[in-house]
């Protein structure tokens, strides 16, 4: 079916969301609504062979992967993908804190945005160590004529303008490589966001982020962490275990294949041994005609929830070295893949002795009829709140660029007919392309549990 351009359409610009994971790649295409939510128009997956602990290690395969995602994408939301804002993450991301200074010589005019750019751009031509480049300069507060403690000074006259700066930084070679791969499969890459910041925009709301809250997005190879109080981030940390580290626990401490251990773990798994019965035993098929294994559901949550805790103690390390422990009144949102554990609210309230809760994309989702029901459902898993908050920080950039009248490149502004659209390849049929192996799913849980 053709798609016509609807009044909303007119008024936002169509964006394209990139997010490069361990274990998906995943583009979502998507613009405002009328009402100020985000309409997403179509969305690709593909799995990410290439990518190992949120770090590109193979260009190839990732470019096969984004090719792919993009395809299924642009057929879904009959979009020519050409611009994407892409998501950056891995252990090599560090964050430091700055302070700048600005003696204005517009005496007689009111601060305005360029005199915050100019602060900004001051702090990119920072000195980095080798090998590093800044990759996000964060304002937090402003003092104005030694002045403290000002969130907004656009308006305020003064002559001395200071601010403290959050700055992000990556490794030369990890960005080379995102953009390569980006710029290898055909697309131009709009801006770099680091995920949990793209995260944090899908499942945190105004209100925790000024009362203080931790998101804690629990990806693939990667575990990524923001702290936010009073509407501004205060710390960022990525830690280089995932959901793919719970996994290989199962694979070695259950002695089963993989694609097994992932089937155990998304299926069966829990993060709190406690809240599972004795004798509740599954059943995983032999290799090549061998008898099959019985595993306990509670030794299997024992494995996930020791390594669960140990992600836990990082993320509760890094709050406590943030300095803001005790400010934290919104306390935890966990989101991501690994978010979908059951019994992990409890077990990260047991560890930390902060409130938690699982953040879901959905409340900034605005309905779409053209997109199939079941697709639009998926969406609101955290298992996308990157990709979705990807798209959030791309439209908000977009706006950005058309109010000041600049010719932005962010929009897609081509809707083009679906019989133009290559049809894209099935998920399931490109995972087994890829070589991906499954587990044979004809067995209803029941029948697994006895």
């Amino acid at each position: 079916m053709e798609k016509s351009i609807t009044s909303s359409s007119k008024s936002s610009p169509i964006v394209v969301g990139l997010d490069i994971g361990t274990t998906k790649i995943c583009v979502t295409v998507g613009r405002r609504s009328d009402h100020g939510k985000i309409e997403i128009l179509g969305i690709g997956k593909a799995i990410s062979a290439g990518v190992t602990r949120g770090v590109v290690s193979n260009i190839q395969k990732t470019v096969q992967g984004i090719l792919q995602a993009v395809e299924e994408a642009g057929a879904q939301s009959n979009v020519d993908v050409k611009i994407v804002n892409v998501g950056i993450a891995g252990q090599h991301i560090k964050s430091l804190q700055h302070r700048g200074i600005l003696t204005r010589k517009e005496l007689n005019t009111e601060i305005q945005h360029k005199d915050i750019d100019k602060l900004i751009e001051d702090m990119f031509k920072l000195v980095m160590p080798p090998g590093e480049e800044i990759i996000h300069v964060l304002p937090q507060e402003f003092t104005v004529d030694n002045e403290p403690g000002i969130k907004d000074p656009i308006g305020m006259a003064g002559v001395r303008l200071e601010a403290n700066f959050h700055i992000i930084s990556g490794h030369v070679s990890a960005v080379k490589n995102i953009l390569k791969c980006v710029g290898n499969a055909g697309l131009e890459t709009q801006e770099l966001i680091l995920e949990p910041l793209a995260s944090s925009e899908s499942v945190l709301s105004e209100e925790e982020k000024e009362a203080g809250v931790v998101l804690v997005d629990i990806g693939g190879g990667t575990t990524d962490l923001a702290i936010f109080h009073e509407g501004i981030i205060r710390h960022t940390a990525v830690i280089p275990f995932g959901g793919n580290s719970v996994t290989e626990d199962i694979r070695e401490g259950c002695s089963v294949m993989r694609n097994q251990a992932e089937s155990l773990k998304t299926r069966f798994g829990s993060a709190l041994a406690d809240e599972n019965k004795d004798n509740e035993i599954i059943c995983v098929p032999g290799l090549r005609g061998r008898e099959h294994k019985e595993i306990s559901v509670k030794n299997l949550a024992y494995v996930i929830q020791a390594r669960m805790e140990e992600i836990i103690e990082h993320v509760y390390y890094e709050i406590k070295s943030s300095g803001y422990e005790k400010k934290l009144i919104a306390g935890i949102v966990i989101t991501g893949g690994g978010a979908q554990l059951k019994h992990l609210p409890q077990l990260v309230e047991f560890v930390t002795g902060l409130d938690c809760r699982v953040g879901y994309p959905n409340e900034h989702l605005a309905k779409n009829e053209l997109l199939p029901k079941n697709i639009y459902d998926e969406l609101k898993s955290p298992l996308f709140a990157t990709g979705i908050g990807l798209l959030i920080k791309g439209i908000q950039k977009a706006e950005q660029q058309v109010a000041s009248g600049k010719n932005t490149s962010a929009i897609v502004d081509k809707i083009i007919p679906a019989d133009k659209v290559k049809k894209s390849i099935g998920l399931f049929d490109r995972l087994l392309q890829t070589g991906a192996k499954f587990i044979k799913d004809d067995i209803k849980d029941e029948d697994y549990i006895r």
